[in-house]
């Protein structure tokens, strides 16, 4: 493959691995297993398994492997390993490097699952946790110690859409010999420079954007090959959260229309936005592709582009969000994003309900707020679509 290729070309044709028969679509190896020709070659491959070669299917696949080499050269990391899910790949990446005693600092906005890994799974065996205000470069420079071991963010904060500098806070995290871990998932692999921004580690719920059709769980996580194959590795395969074969297969024929999806949906994101600014039924219309966004500047220099995700603060609280929702008519009620299909989540009483009122008002949860992520659908259908909704409310 060609390292020269852009983006949209790699999509369709990296990490490609042809059977005898020359299929054009990638094949699935729906195996759990593979043959030795003799029990030497089995007690050799177990000893070291080569790079095309494979013993099970939580070790590794000919057709996960293909996803994960896409990946990795879409990102510009050395490796990656795929995993069951988003949530495999964030609680895998961290879980992985970190053990008793270790110190990790995050930013406080993050989704409800990520919060519940940092804040009861890690510390419930040892590990140290700080959150910060993730805007705030003093609070991080405040918070990250000799110790620190581990930065974690996500570079648009769900579901606030928050965005995060991720350069400089790469440069405070490194000073101090921490690494940089970022769930980039509203970001996208094709508006993402995490890699050259800093980050080291790069994890993806590929449920989202790269499959983008609500069709399979599936996840991420992109680094060094030494932290892929050394920590990342032996971790998912002796607890079981690698990917299936099928599951990766769905994930590369997403892969090969993601560069449109997505460019599409921000484009249509950005015209919402603007309907949208001063709307009288609205407290707030985010959208980090907007020049009224507080990070605006530092989205186009970070993202070039606002990406997929609006956030509205209905005026009226959670009666009048409700009233907006239920009269929605293209704009699917779910928890989901990133599908090609438009979805609007009320955070406050599913996707971050956990948390108390008192969290929730801190990272800026209002009962009004909507997450909205923008499909593939007309623009204009989506802008009148909304805009009756909120006559509603």
């Amino acid at each position: 493959m060609s390292t020269s290729w852009k983006t949209r070309t790699k999509l369709v044709h990296e990490g490609s691995r042809r059977s005898q028969y020359g299929e054009v679509s990638e094949a699935i190896f729906l195996t759990q297993g593979f043959v030795y020709d003799s029990a030497e070659a089995a007690e050799a491959r177990f000893i070291e398994a080569g790079d095309d070669e494979f013993i099970y299917a939580r070790y590794g696949n000919p057709t996960v492997a293909m996803f994960e080499d896409r990946m990795a050269a879409i990102e510009g990391t050395e490796d990656a390993f795929a995993t069951a899910s988003g949530m495999a790949a964030v609680s895998g990446a961290l879980t992985s490097m970190l053990k008793a005693g270790d110190h990790v600092v995050s930013a406080r906005a993050l989704f409800g699952s990520c919060l519940y890994v940092l804040e009861e799974v890690l510390t419930r065996y040892g590990v140290e946790v700080t959150f910060v205000d993730g805007t705030d470069l003093d609070a991080w420079r405040a918070a990250v110690r000799d110790d620190t071991k581990v930065v974690f963010l996500e570079t648009i904060a769900n579901p606030t859409l928050e965005v995060i500098d991720l350069r400089a806070v790469s440069e405070i995290a490194h000073a101090k010999g921490a690494k940089v871990l970022v769930d980039n998932v509203f970001a996208t692999p094709v508006f993402s420079n995490a890699v050259e921004q800093g980050a080291d580690v790069v994890i993806y719920s590929a449920t989202k954007h790269i499959d983008g059709q609500g069709r399979t769980l599936g996840g991420v996580i992109l680094g060094s090959k030494d932290y892929i194959r050394k920590t990342v590795e032996p971790y998912m395969k002796h607890t079981g959260g690698s990917m299936s074969p099928f599951t990766a297969w769905v994930l590369l024929k997403g892969l090969e229309t993601l560069d449109l999806r997505v460019r599409a949906q921000a484009a249509t994101a950005l015209a919402l936005s603007q309907a949208l600014a001063e709307h009288p039924k609205l407290l707030r219309a985010i959208y980090p592709g907007h020049p009224g966004h507080a990070q605006h500047a530092l989205t186009m220099s970070e993202m070039g582009s606002g990406g997929t995700m609006i956030a509205l603060d209905v005026a009226g609280g959670k009666e009048a969000a409700f009233r907006f929702l239920n009269a929605l008519e293209i704009v699917k009620i779910s928890n989901n994003l990133g599908d090609a299909k438009s979805i609007a989540t009320h955070p406050a009483t599913t996707t971050h309900q956990r948390l108390s009122d008192e969290q929730r008002t801190v990272l800026g949860i209002t009962p009004g707020l909507i997450r909205l992520s923008v499909g593939i659908e007309d623009g204009d259908d989506l802008v009148a679509d909304v805009l009756g909704a909120l006559g509603h409310a």
